[in-house]
This record gives C-alpha cells, structure tokens and sequence, in this order.
C-alpha cells in the first residue's frame, strides 16, 4: 500500500462507462481517506465546493507472497461518497453505491499497480453533508473511510454476514426464556474447483462460554462465486444491554474454509418504542445524550459520550464508519441511525410529484441496503429516515406572550407531506423501532427538534412548548446553543445562525457562558418531564471557528461539556429553573437507573445550607422541596448521594 494520493476534477468522463478512466484537469496532492478533502479547481488553494466529480489515483504493490503462486488478491475500498467508479490498471472494475457498503473486487496485480477511482456527488440522499449544517468541503465527493489490497487463499470467503434475532420462547414450551437465531450468509469466491465444507462456529465473547459448531457443504467450479447460509440457533443466549442496565454480551461468529476464516461480532437484543421511550430486552431504559455530526473520529467521539454520561448517540443525517457501531457496542451505548436524508430541499424533491416515486424507490432500497449493513451491531436502537424538512424558525422570533403567539402561528402554517419518508420507513426490518422524520414543531414530527433559547423564546419555555404540543416531549432529536471563538466572524461558521448568536451572546466569551447556560436548562427540563429519548447538541463543532458543538472541532471540551455531564448524571438533583438572588426555587430529585433509591439531597448558597433524604422511585423524578437562593450567593451547588453513587450540580449566579 502506499500513501501517496493525487486527484483532480473530472472534466470528461469519455467512455469512462465501458474504457479508461475519464480526463482530470490537473493531478494535485490529496490525503486519502478524508472526509473533506483539501483540494480545489485549477489553480485554487481553497477546497472547492462545487466539486461534482473527483477522479483520485494512486499505486499499489503486488501484496502476493512470492513464493504463493496460487494467491489472489481482494481490492476493498470503503466510503466512496457518492456514485463510485473503480479503474485498476486501466481495466473498469465495476460501480459501487452506497458508500456504505464496501465495494470489493477480486484482481491480477502486476509487481506495481495503478488505481484510479472516481466519485460522482450524489444527486439524492446526500444527507446533512450537503446542507448549511456542515462545510460545503464535506459534500465533495471523495473515498471517506480505507483502500486495501489483500493477498487471498485460491478460494475465499469474499463476505460473510451473521444477522441476530431474539425471540420469545414458543407457546406449549413452558417458558418464555428467550431464543436467539442467527442468519449466516457466505459469498465464496472460488478460484479453483471446491467441494468442501465450511466449518461455522459461535461462542461467547468472554472466556469461558461455549461454543457450537456445525459444518456447511459448498461445492463450485473453478471461477465460481456461490452463496450458502444457514440459521443458526442459540438457545438462552446471553443478551446485550445497554449501559447502566446490564452486561454487554456479544459472540464472535467464526467462518472457516480451507486456510480463509472471517469473523464477525453480533449481540442479542430486542428494542421496542412506546409513548414512554424504548424498552430493551423488555425493560424500560432512559436514552439521552447527544447528535454527532460528520468529521470526527468515531471511537474518541463515543469516548467524548460516555465521559458525559450519555446513554445514546444519534448519527444525524449521515453514516458513519463502523467503527463508531464497534464502539458503541463495547460501551453499551445506544444508536440512533439515521438514513443520508436531510433538509428542506431534499424534502421538496422527495414530495415532488416528478420525482417522488423514484426518490421513495431510492430510499427504500438505501433502507435495506443500511439494516443489512449495519443491523448486526446491539447498539442500534432505532433509525431515522428524514431530517429537518422544514425550517419554519429561520428567521428569529422574540420572546413573551408574543413571541409564544409568533411560534403557534409558524408552527401551524408549516406543513410537510409525510407519506414518502413514511414508505422509506417500512423498508426497515420490524425488529428496530424507525423514526420517519425528525424536525420543528409544525412538522408533524416522530422526533422533534427544539430550540427555545436559540431560535425562538427562551431557553426556560420549554416546558410551555412542551405542554402546547405534548406529543413533541415523546422523543427529541436535537437542541442547542451556538458559539464563537474568538477573531471569527459569525457569519462563516457552518451551522451557526448569525442571527441569533448576535441576539444571545455577541461576544464569544458570552456565547460559551450563555451555551452552557442554555443546555443545562434544556436538558434538565427534559429530564424533570421524563422524557425518554433526546439526543441534544452535537459532540463537536462541524468546523473550527465555533458552532453548535459541547466540543470544538478538534475535541476542546466548551464550557458546556462540564455542564451538560453533570446535568446527565443518572442519579441527580436538579432546579426546577434557573436560580435567581432573592427567589426560591424548587429542587427535583430524578433516576434514570431501573432501581428504587433512597437519596440525601444537600445543597448551598452563599452562606445558606439544607439537606433532606428522600425515596426515589426507578425511571421516575420526585420534588425534594425548594430553597431560597441569598441575595449575595454567587453559586447553588447541589449534591446528591444514593448508596455508592454520589454527585454534585451546579448553578453560577
């Protein structure tokens, strides 16, 4: 392998669909994989965004023993973002899409090889890449993930997939211990004569499980490709639960044929939704934590997380690597996993009587295509299909009675066609609750996005929006709070409303205090109502310069991290509103854990001190009672110890 990469701008694709790979303007320097690569049109120094289509080459080496004559050789590429096309020493190997699903082909190398592979920007389901939420680098189409050449056995496992179902014990058995199956499928790739078995085993992941293992027949000619499969079943397996509740248990599904083996990880879970939130393995869990944006690293952005004390990530808007699914599965993280389908332009093409039909078709088969790819990992907890048709709040609405009048009336004269991404929704297996669209109030939404103290309002008129459109508090998909670091303009940063940073803030020191501010409001608010499922501001920024992120774009953890962590704690006391000198405010005592707690609540101000005990029940909140903020207290700091859990909570002046 080599990490030398060129690329340019396709300026003719030529025969490209049947002969060589097209013409580039001009070959310059590229990082590959990216996920924004920094090149632009001749003789540009900046990225260019209008980028449609990107040609990128580089050479390989032979990676063959040479003392192996009958190896092959595996080209794997993953993440081409958008319609991908892949030349190998000037031979098409093929087209791939979606950039999800790895792309693989099996090739003669030469000792040096020349690989040309060229993306075309999707013209649909570009996801949140190509709004104003990301930078427009994003959207330039290019491979996202890795490139591999790998040396194969003659005959090869080309891709094995193991896929998990829970089911309750059958009627007449007398019990309702639960039973787990497995769907195996194996490609073979046959590059000799086979007749032979495959040799399938699955185990526990923890030392010490036993395993089961049984033999598949496959027989093919020489140059062959077949499929086989076979259910497998465990009988009690060992389920996966989510952080908090219970053990991550995973089995490693081995496939072996000849000297190929492959192995993948999969978990035993049921996940069910109601008006309450979901339920796992048929107990109620509490879901909260944050949206995650392209760009990042995937394992320090579920570190970042879980360090907050998240229970849930949402991929908004795009798919990322697996390697973010791996993580989440280890940790016990929740997944919400949207579909690439975001923004009110793709809505108005996805309702468009010309396009609809195709746009649905399109959907659908991307829905498939994700929960085959994907639908392996315990930690996917539900998926989304579209995101933020609408922007009914762009333009800033005030706040008091009038602005409360402003956001009904927005709110009311907003109207999306929500049959489309409900047919896209049914693509989706019934095992995973799915979410068919995410947005502002008026949008009709399964998943709502609020953003009083941004937008509209202020951040403590949650609890009116929520009592206004109660079906808003069942699940909510995003909240937020810009920022600006400082010598930035407002204006050039993706995702920041301008607008309303000059409202709340106007100074980036302002705008981290008022972020922090605004989110422990939101989140406490949230979780003083028992709002089972929310996923509130992004883990990072999309870009350097500031945004919506409780981290900046290169992981700096904002003011905001600290205090949206302790306002997750899963057992904690909060203000029932932001503390004022002079006034009493209530405390709430509330439990995400599945156990009944019996608590001490302490608190201070200023001079001032007060402790009660009170029981709690599990998944529920209680009032422990209110206190008189001093005239002269700079701070409230709140604590809370139950058995070996201990927190504190706190409240600048």
């Amino acid at each position: 392998m080599t990490d030398e990469w060129t690329g340019g701008r396709i300026v003719d694709w030529g025969e490209a669909d049947t002969e060589g790979p097209p013409t580039v303007a001009e070959w310059r320097p590229v990082a590959v994989p990216a996920q924004r690569p920094e090149f632009g049109r001749d003789g540009d120094e900046e990225p260019g965004p209008d980028l449609e289509a990107v040609a990128y080459r580089t050479t390989l080496a032979d990676p063959r023993s040479s003392d192996r004559a009958d190896e092959r050789a595996l080209l794997e590429i993953r993440g081409g973002y958008g319609r991908m096309a892949v030349w190998f020493n000037g031979t098409k190997l093929g087209e791939s899409d979606p950039h999800f699903v790895p792309a693989r082909y099996t090739v003669d190398p030469e000792p040096t090889n020349e690989l040309v592979v060229a993306c075309e920007r999707p013209d649909a389901f570009a996801g949140i890449r190509a709004t104003d939420e990301m930078p427009a680098s994003f959207a330039t189409p290019g491979v996202r993930w890795d490139v591999d050449l790998e040396p194969r056995p003659a005959t090869f496992l080309r891709r094995v997939k193991a896929h998990p179902r829970l089911e309750r014990g059958e009627r007449g058995e007398g019990t309702d211990d639960p039973r787990g199956e497995i769907d195996v499928e194996i490609e073979i790739d046959a590059g000799t004569a086979v007749d032979d078995a495959i040799t399938l085993s699955v185990r526990p992941e923890e030392r010490g499980g036993g395993a089961t293992m049984e033999r598949i027949p496959v027989t093919a000619e020489a140059g062959e490709r077949t499929t086989v499969s076979r259910t497998v079943e465990v009988r009690d397996p060992s389920l996966w639960w989510p952080r908090g509740y219970g053990p991550q248990h995973r089995y490693a599904v081995r496939a072996k044929l000849g000297a190929d083996a492959a192995e993948r990880t999969i978990g035993f879970r049921r996940v069910e939704r109601d008006a309450d939130g979901f339920l796992v393995n048929g107990t109620r869990v509490r879901a909260r934590g944050f949206t995650r944006l392209p760009g990042g690293d995937p394992e320090a952005d579920v570190r970042r997380a879980l360090e907050a004390n998240a229970t849930l990530v949402r991929a908004r808007g795009h798919v990322p690597s697996q390697a973010l699914h791996e993580a989440c599965d280890e940790a016990g993280l929740l997944v919400w996993q949207d579909l690439p389908a975001s923004g009110p332009e793709f809505a108005a093409r996805l309702s468009d009587g010309d396009s609809s039909d195709r746009m649905v078709e399109r959907g659908r088969r991307l829905a498939t295509a994700l929960a085959d790819e994907y639908g392996h990992h315990p930690s996917i907890a539900c998926y989304g299909v579209q995101d933020e048709p609408a922007t009914p709040f762009d333009d800033p609405v005030g706040s008091g009675f009038t602005g409360k009048l402003a956001v009904r009336y927005r709110a009311w004269r907003t109207a999306i066609d929500r049959a489309p991404a409900e047919a896209i929704a049914e693509a989706f297996p019934d095992e995973v609750p799915v979410l068919p669209v995410a947005g502002q109030p008026g949008t009709d939404p399964d998943a709502a996005h609020l953003f009083p103290g941004w937008q509209y309002l202020e951040a403590t008129d949650l609890s009116w929006l929520l009592e206004t459109y109660p079906s808003l508090g069942e699940v909510v998909g995003g909240f937020g709070a810009g920022t600006l670091a400082d010598g930035v303009d407002p204006a050039s940063v993706p995702g920041l409303d301008a607008d309303a940073y000059a409202r709340r803030a106007g100074e980036p020191a302002a705008s981290r205090e008022y972020q922090a501010r605004t989110l422990k409001t939101l989140v406490e608010t949230l979780r003083r109502r028992e709002c089972g499922i929310f996923a509130g501001p992004p883990i990072c920024d999309a870009a350097a310069g500031g945004g919506m992120g409780v981290t900046t774009a290169e992981g700096e953890p904002k003011p905001a991290y600290e205090a949206v962590s302790d306002s997750l704690e899963p057992v904690q006391a909060v203000l029932d509103d932001p503390p004022t000198p002079g006034d009493s405010v209530g405390i709430t005592l509330c439990n995400d854990t599945d156990r009944s707690l019996e608590a001490a609540v302490g608190w201070r101000a200023g001079d001032e001190t007060g402790e009660t005990t009170v029981p709690v029940g599990a998944l529920e909140t209680t009032p422990v009672g209110s206190l008189t903020v001093p005239t002269d207290a700079s701070a409230v700091e709140l604590a809370v110890e139950a058995g070996s859990r201990s927190a504190t909570n706190r409240y600048s002046l």
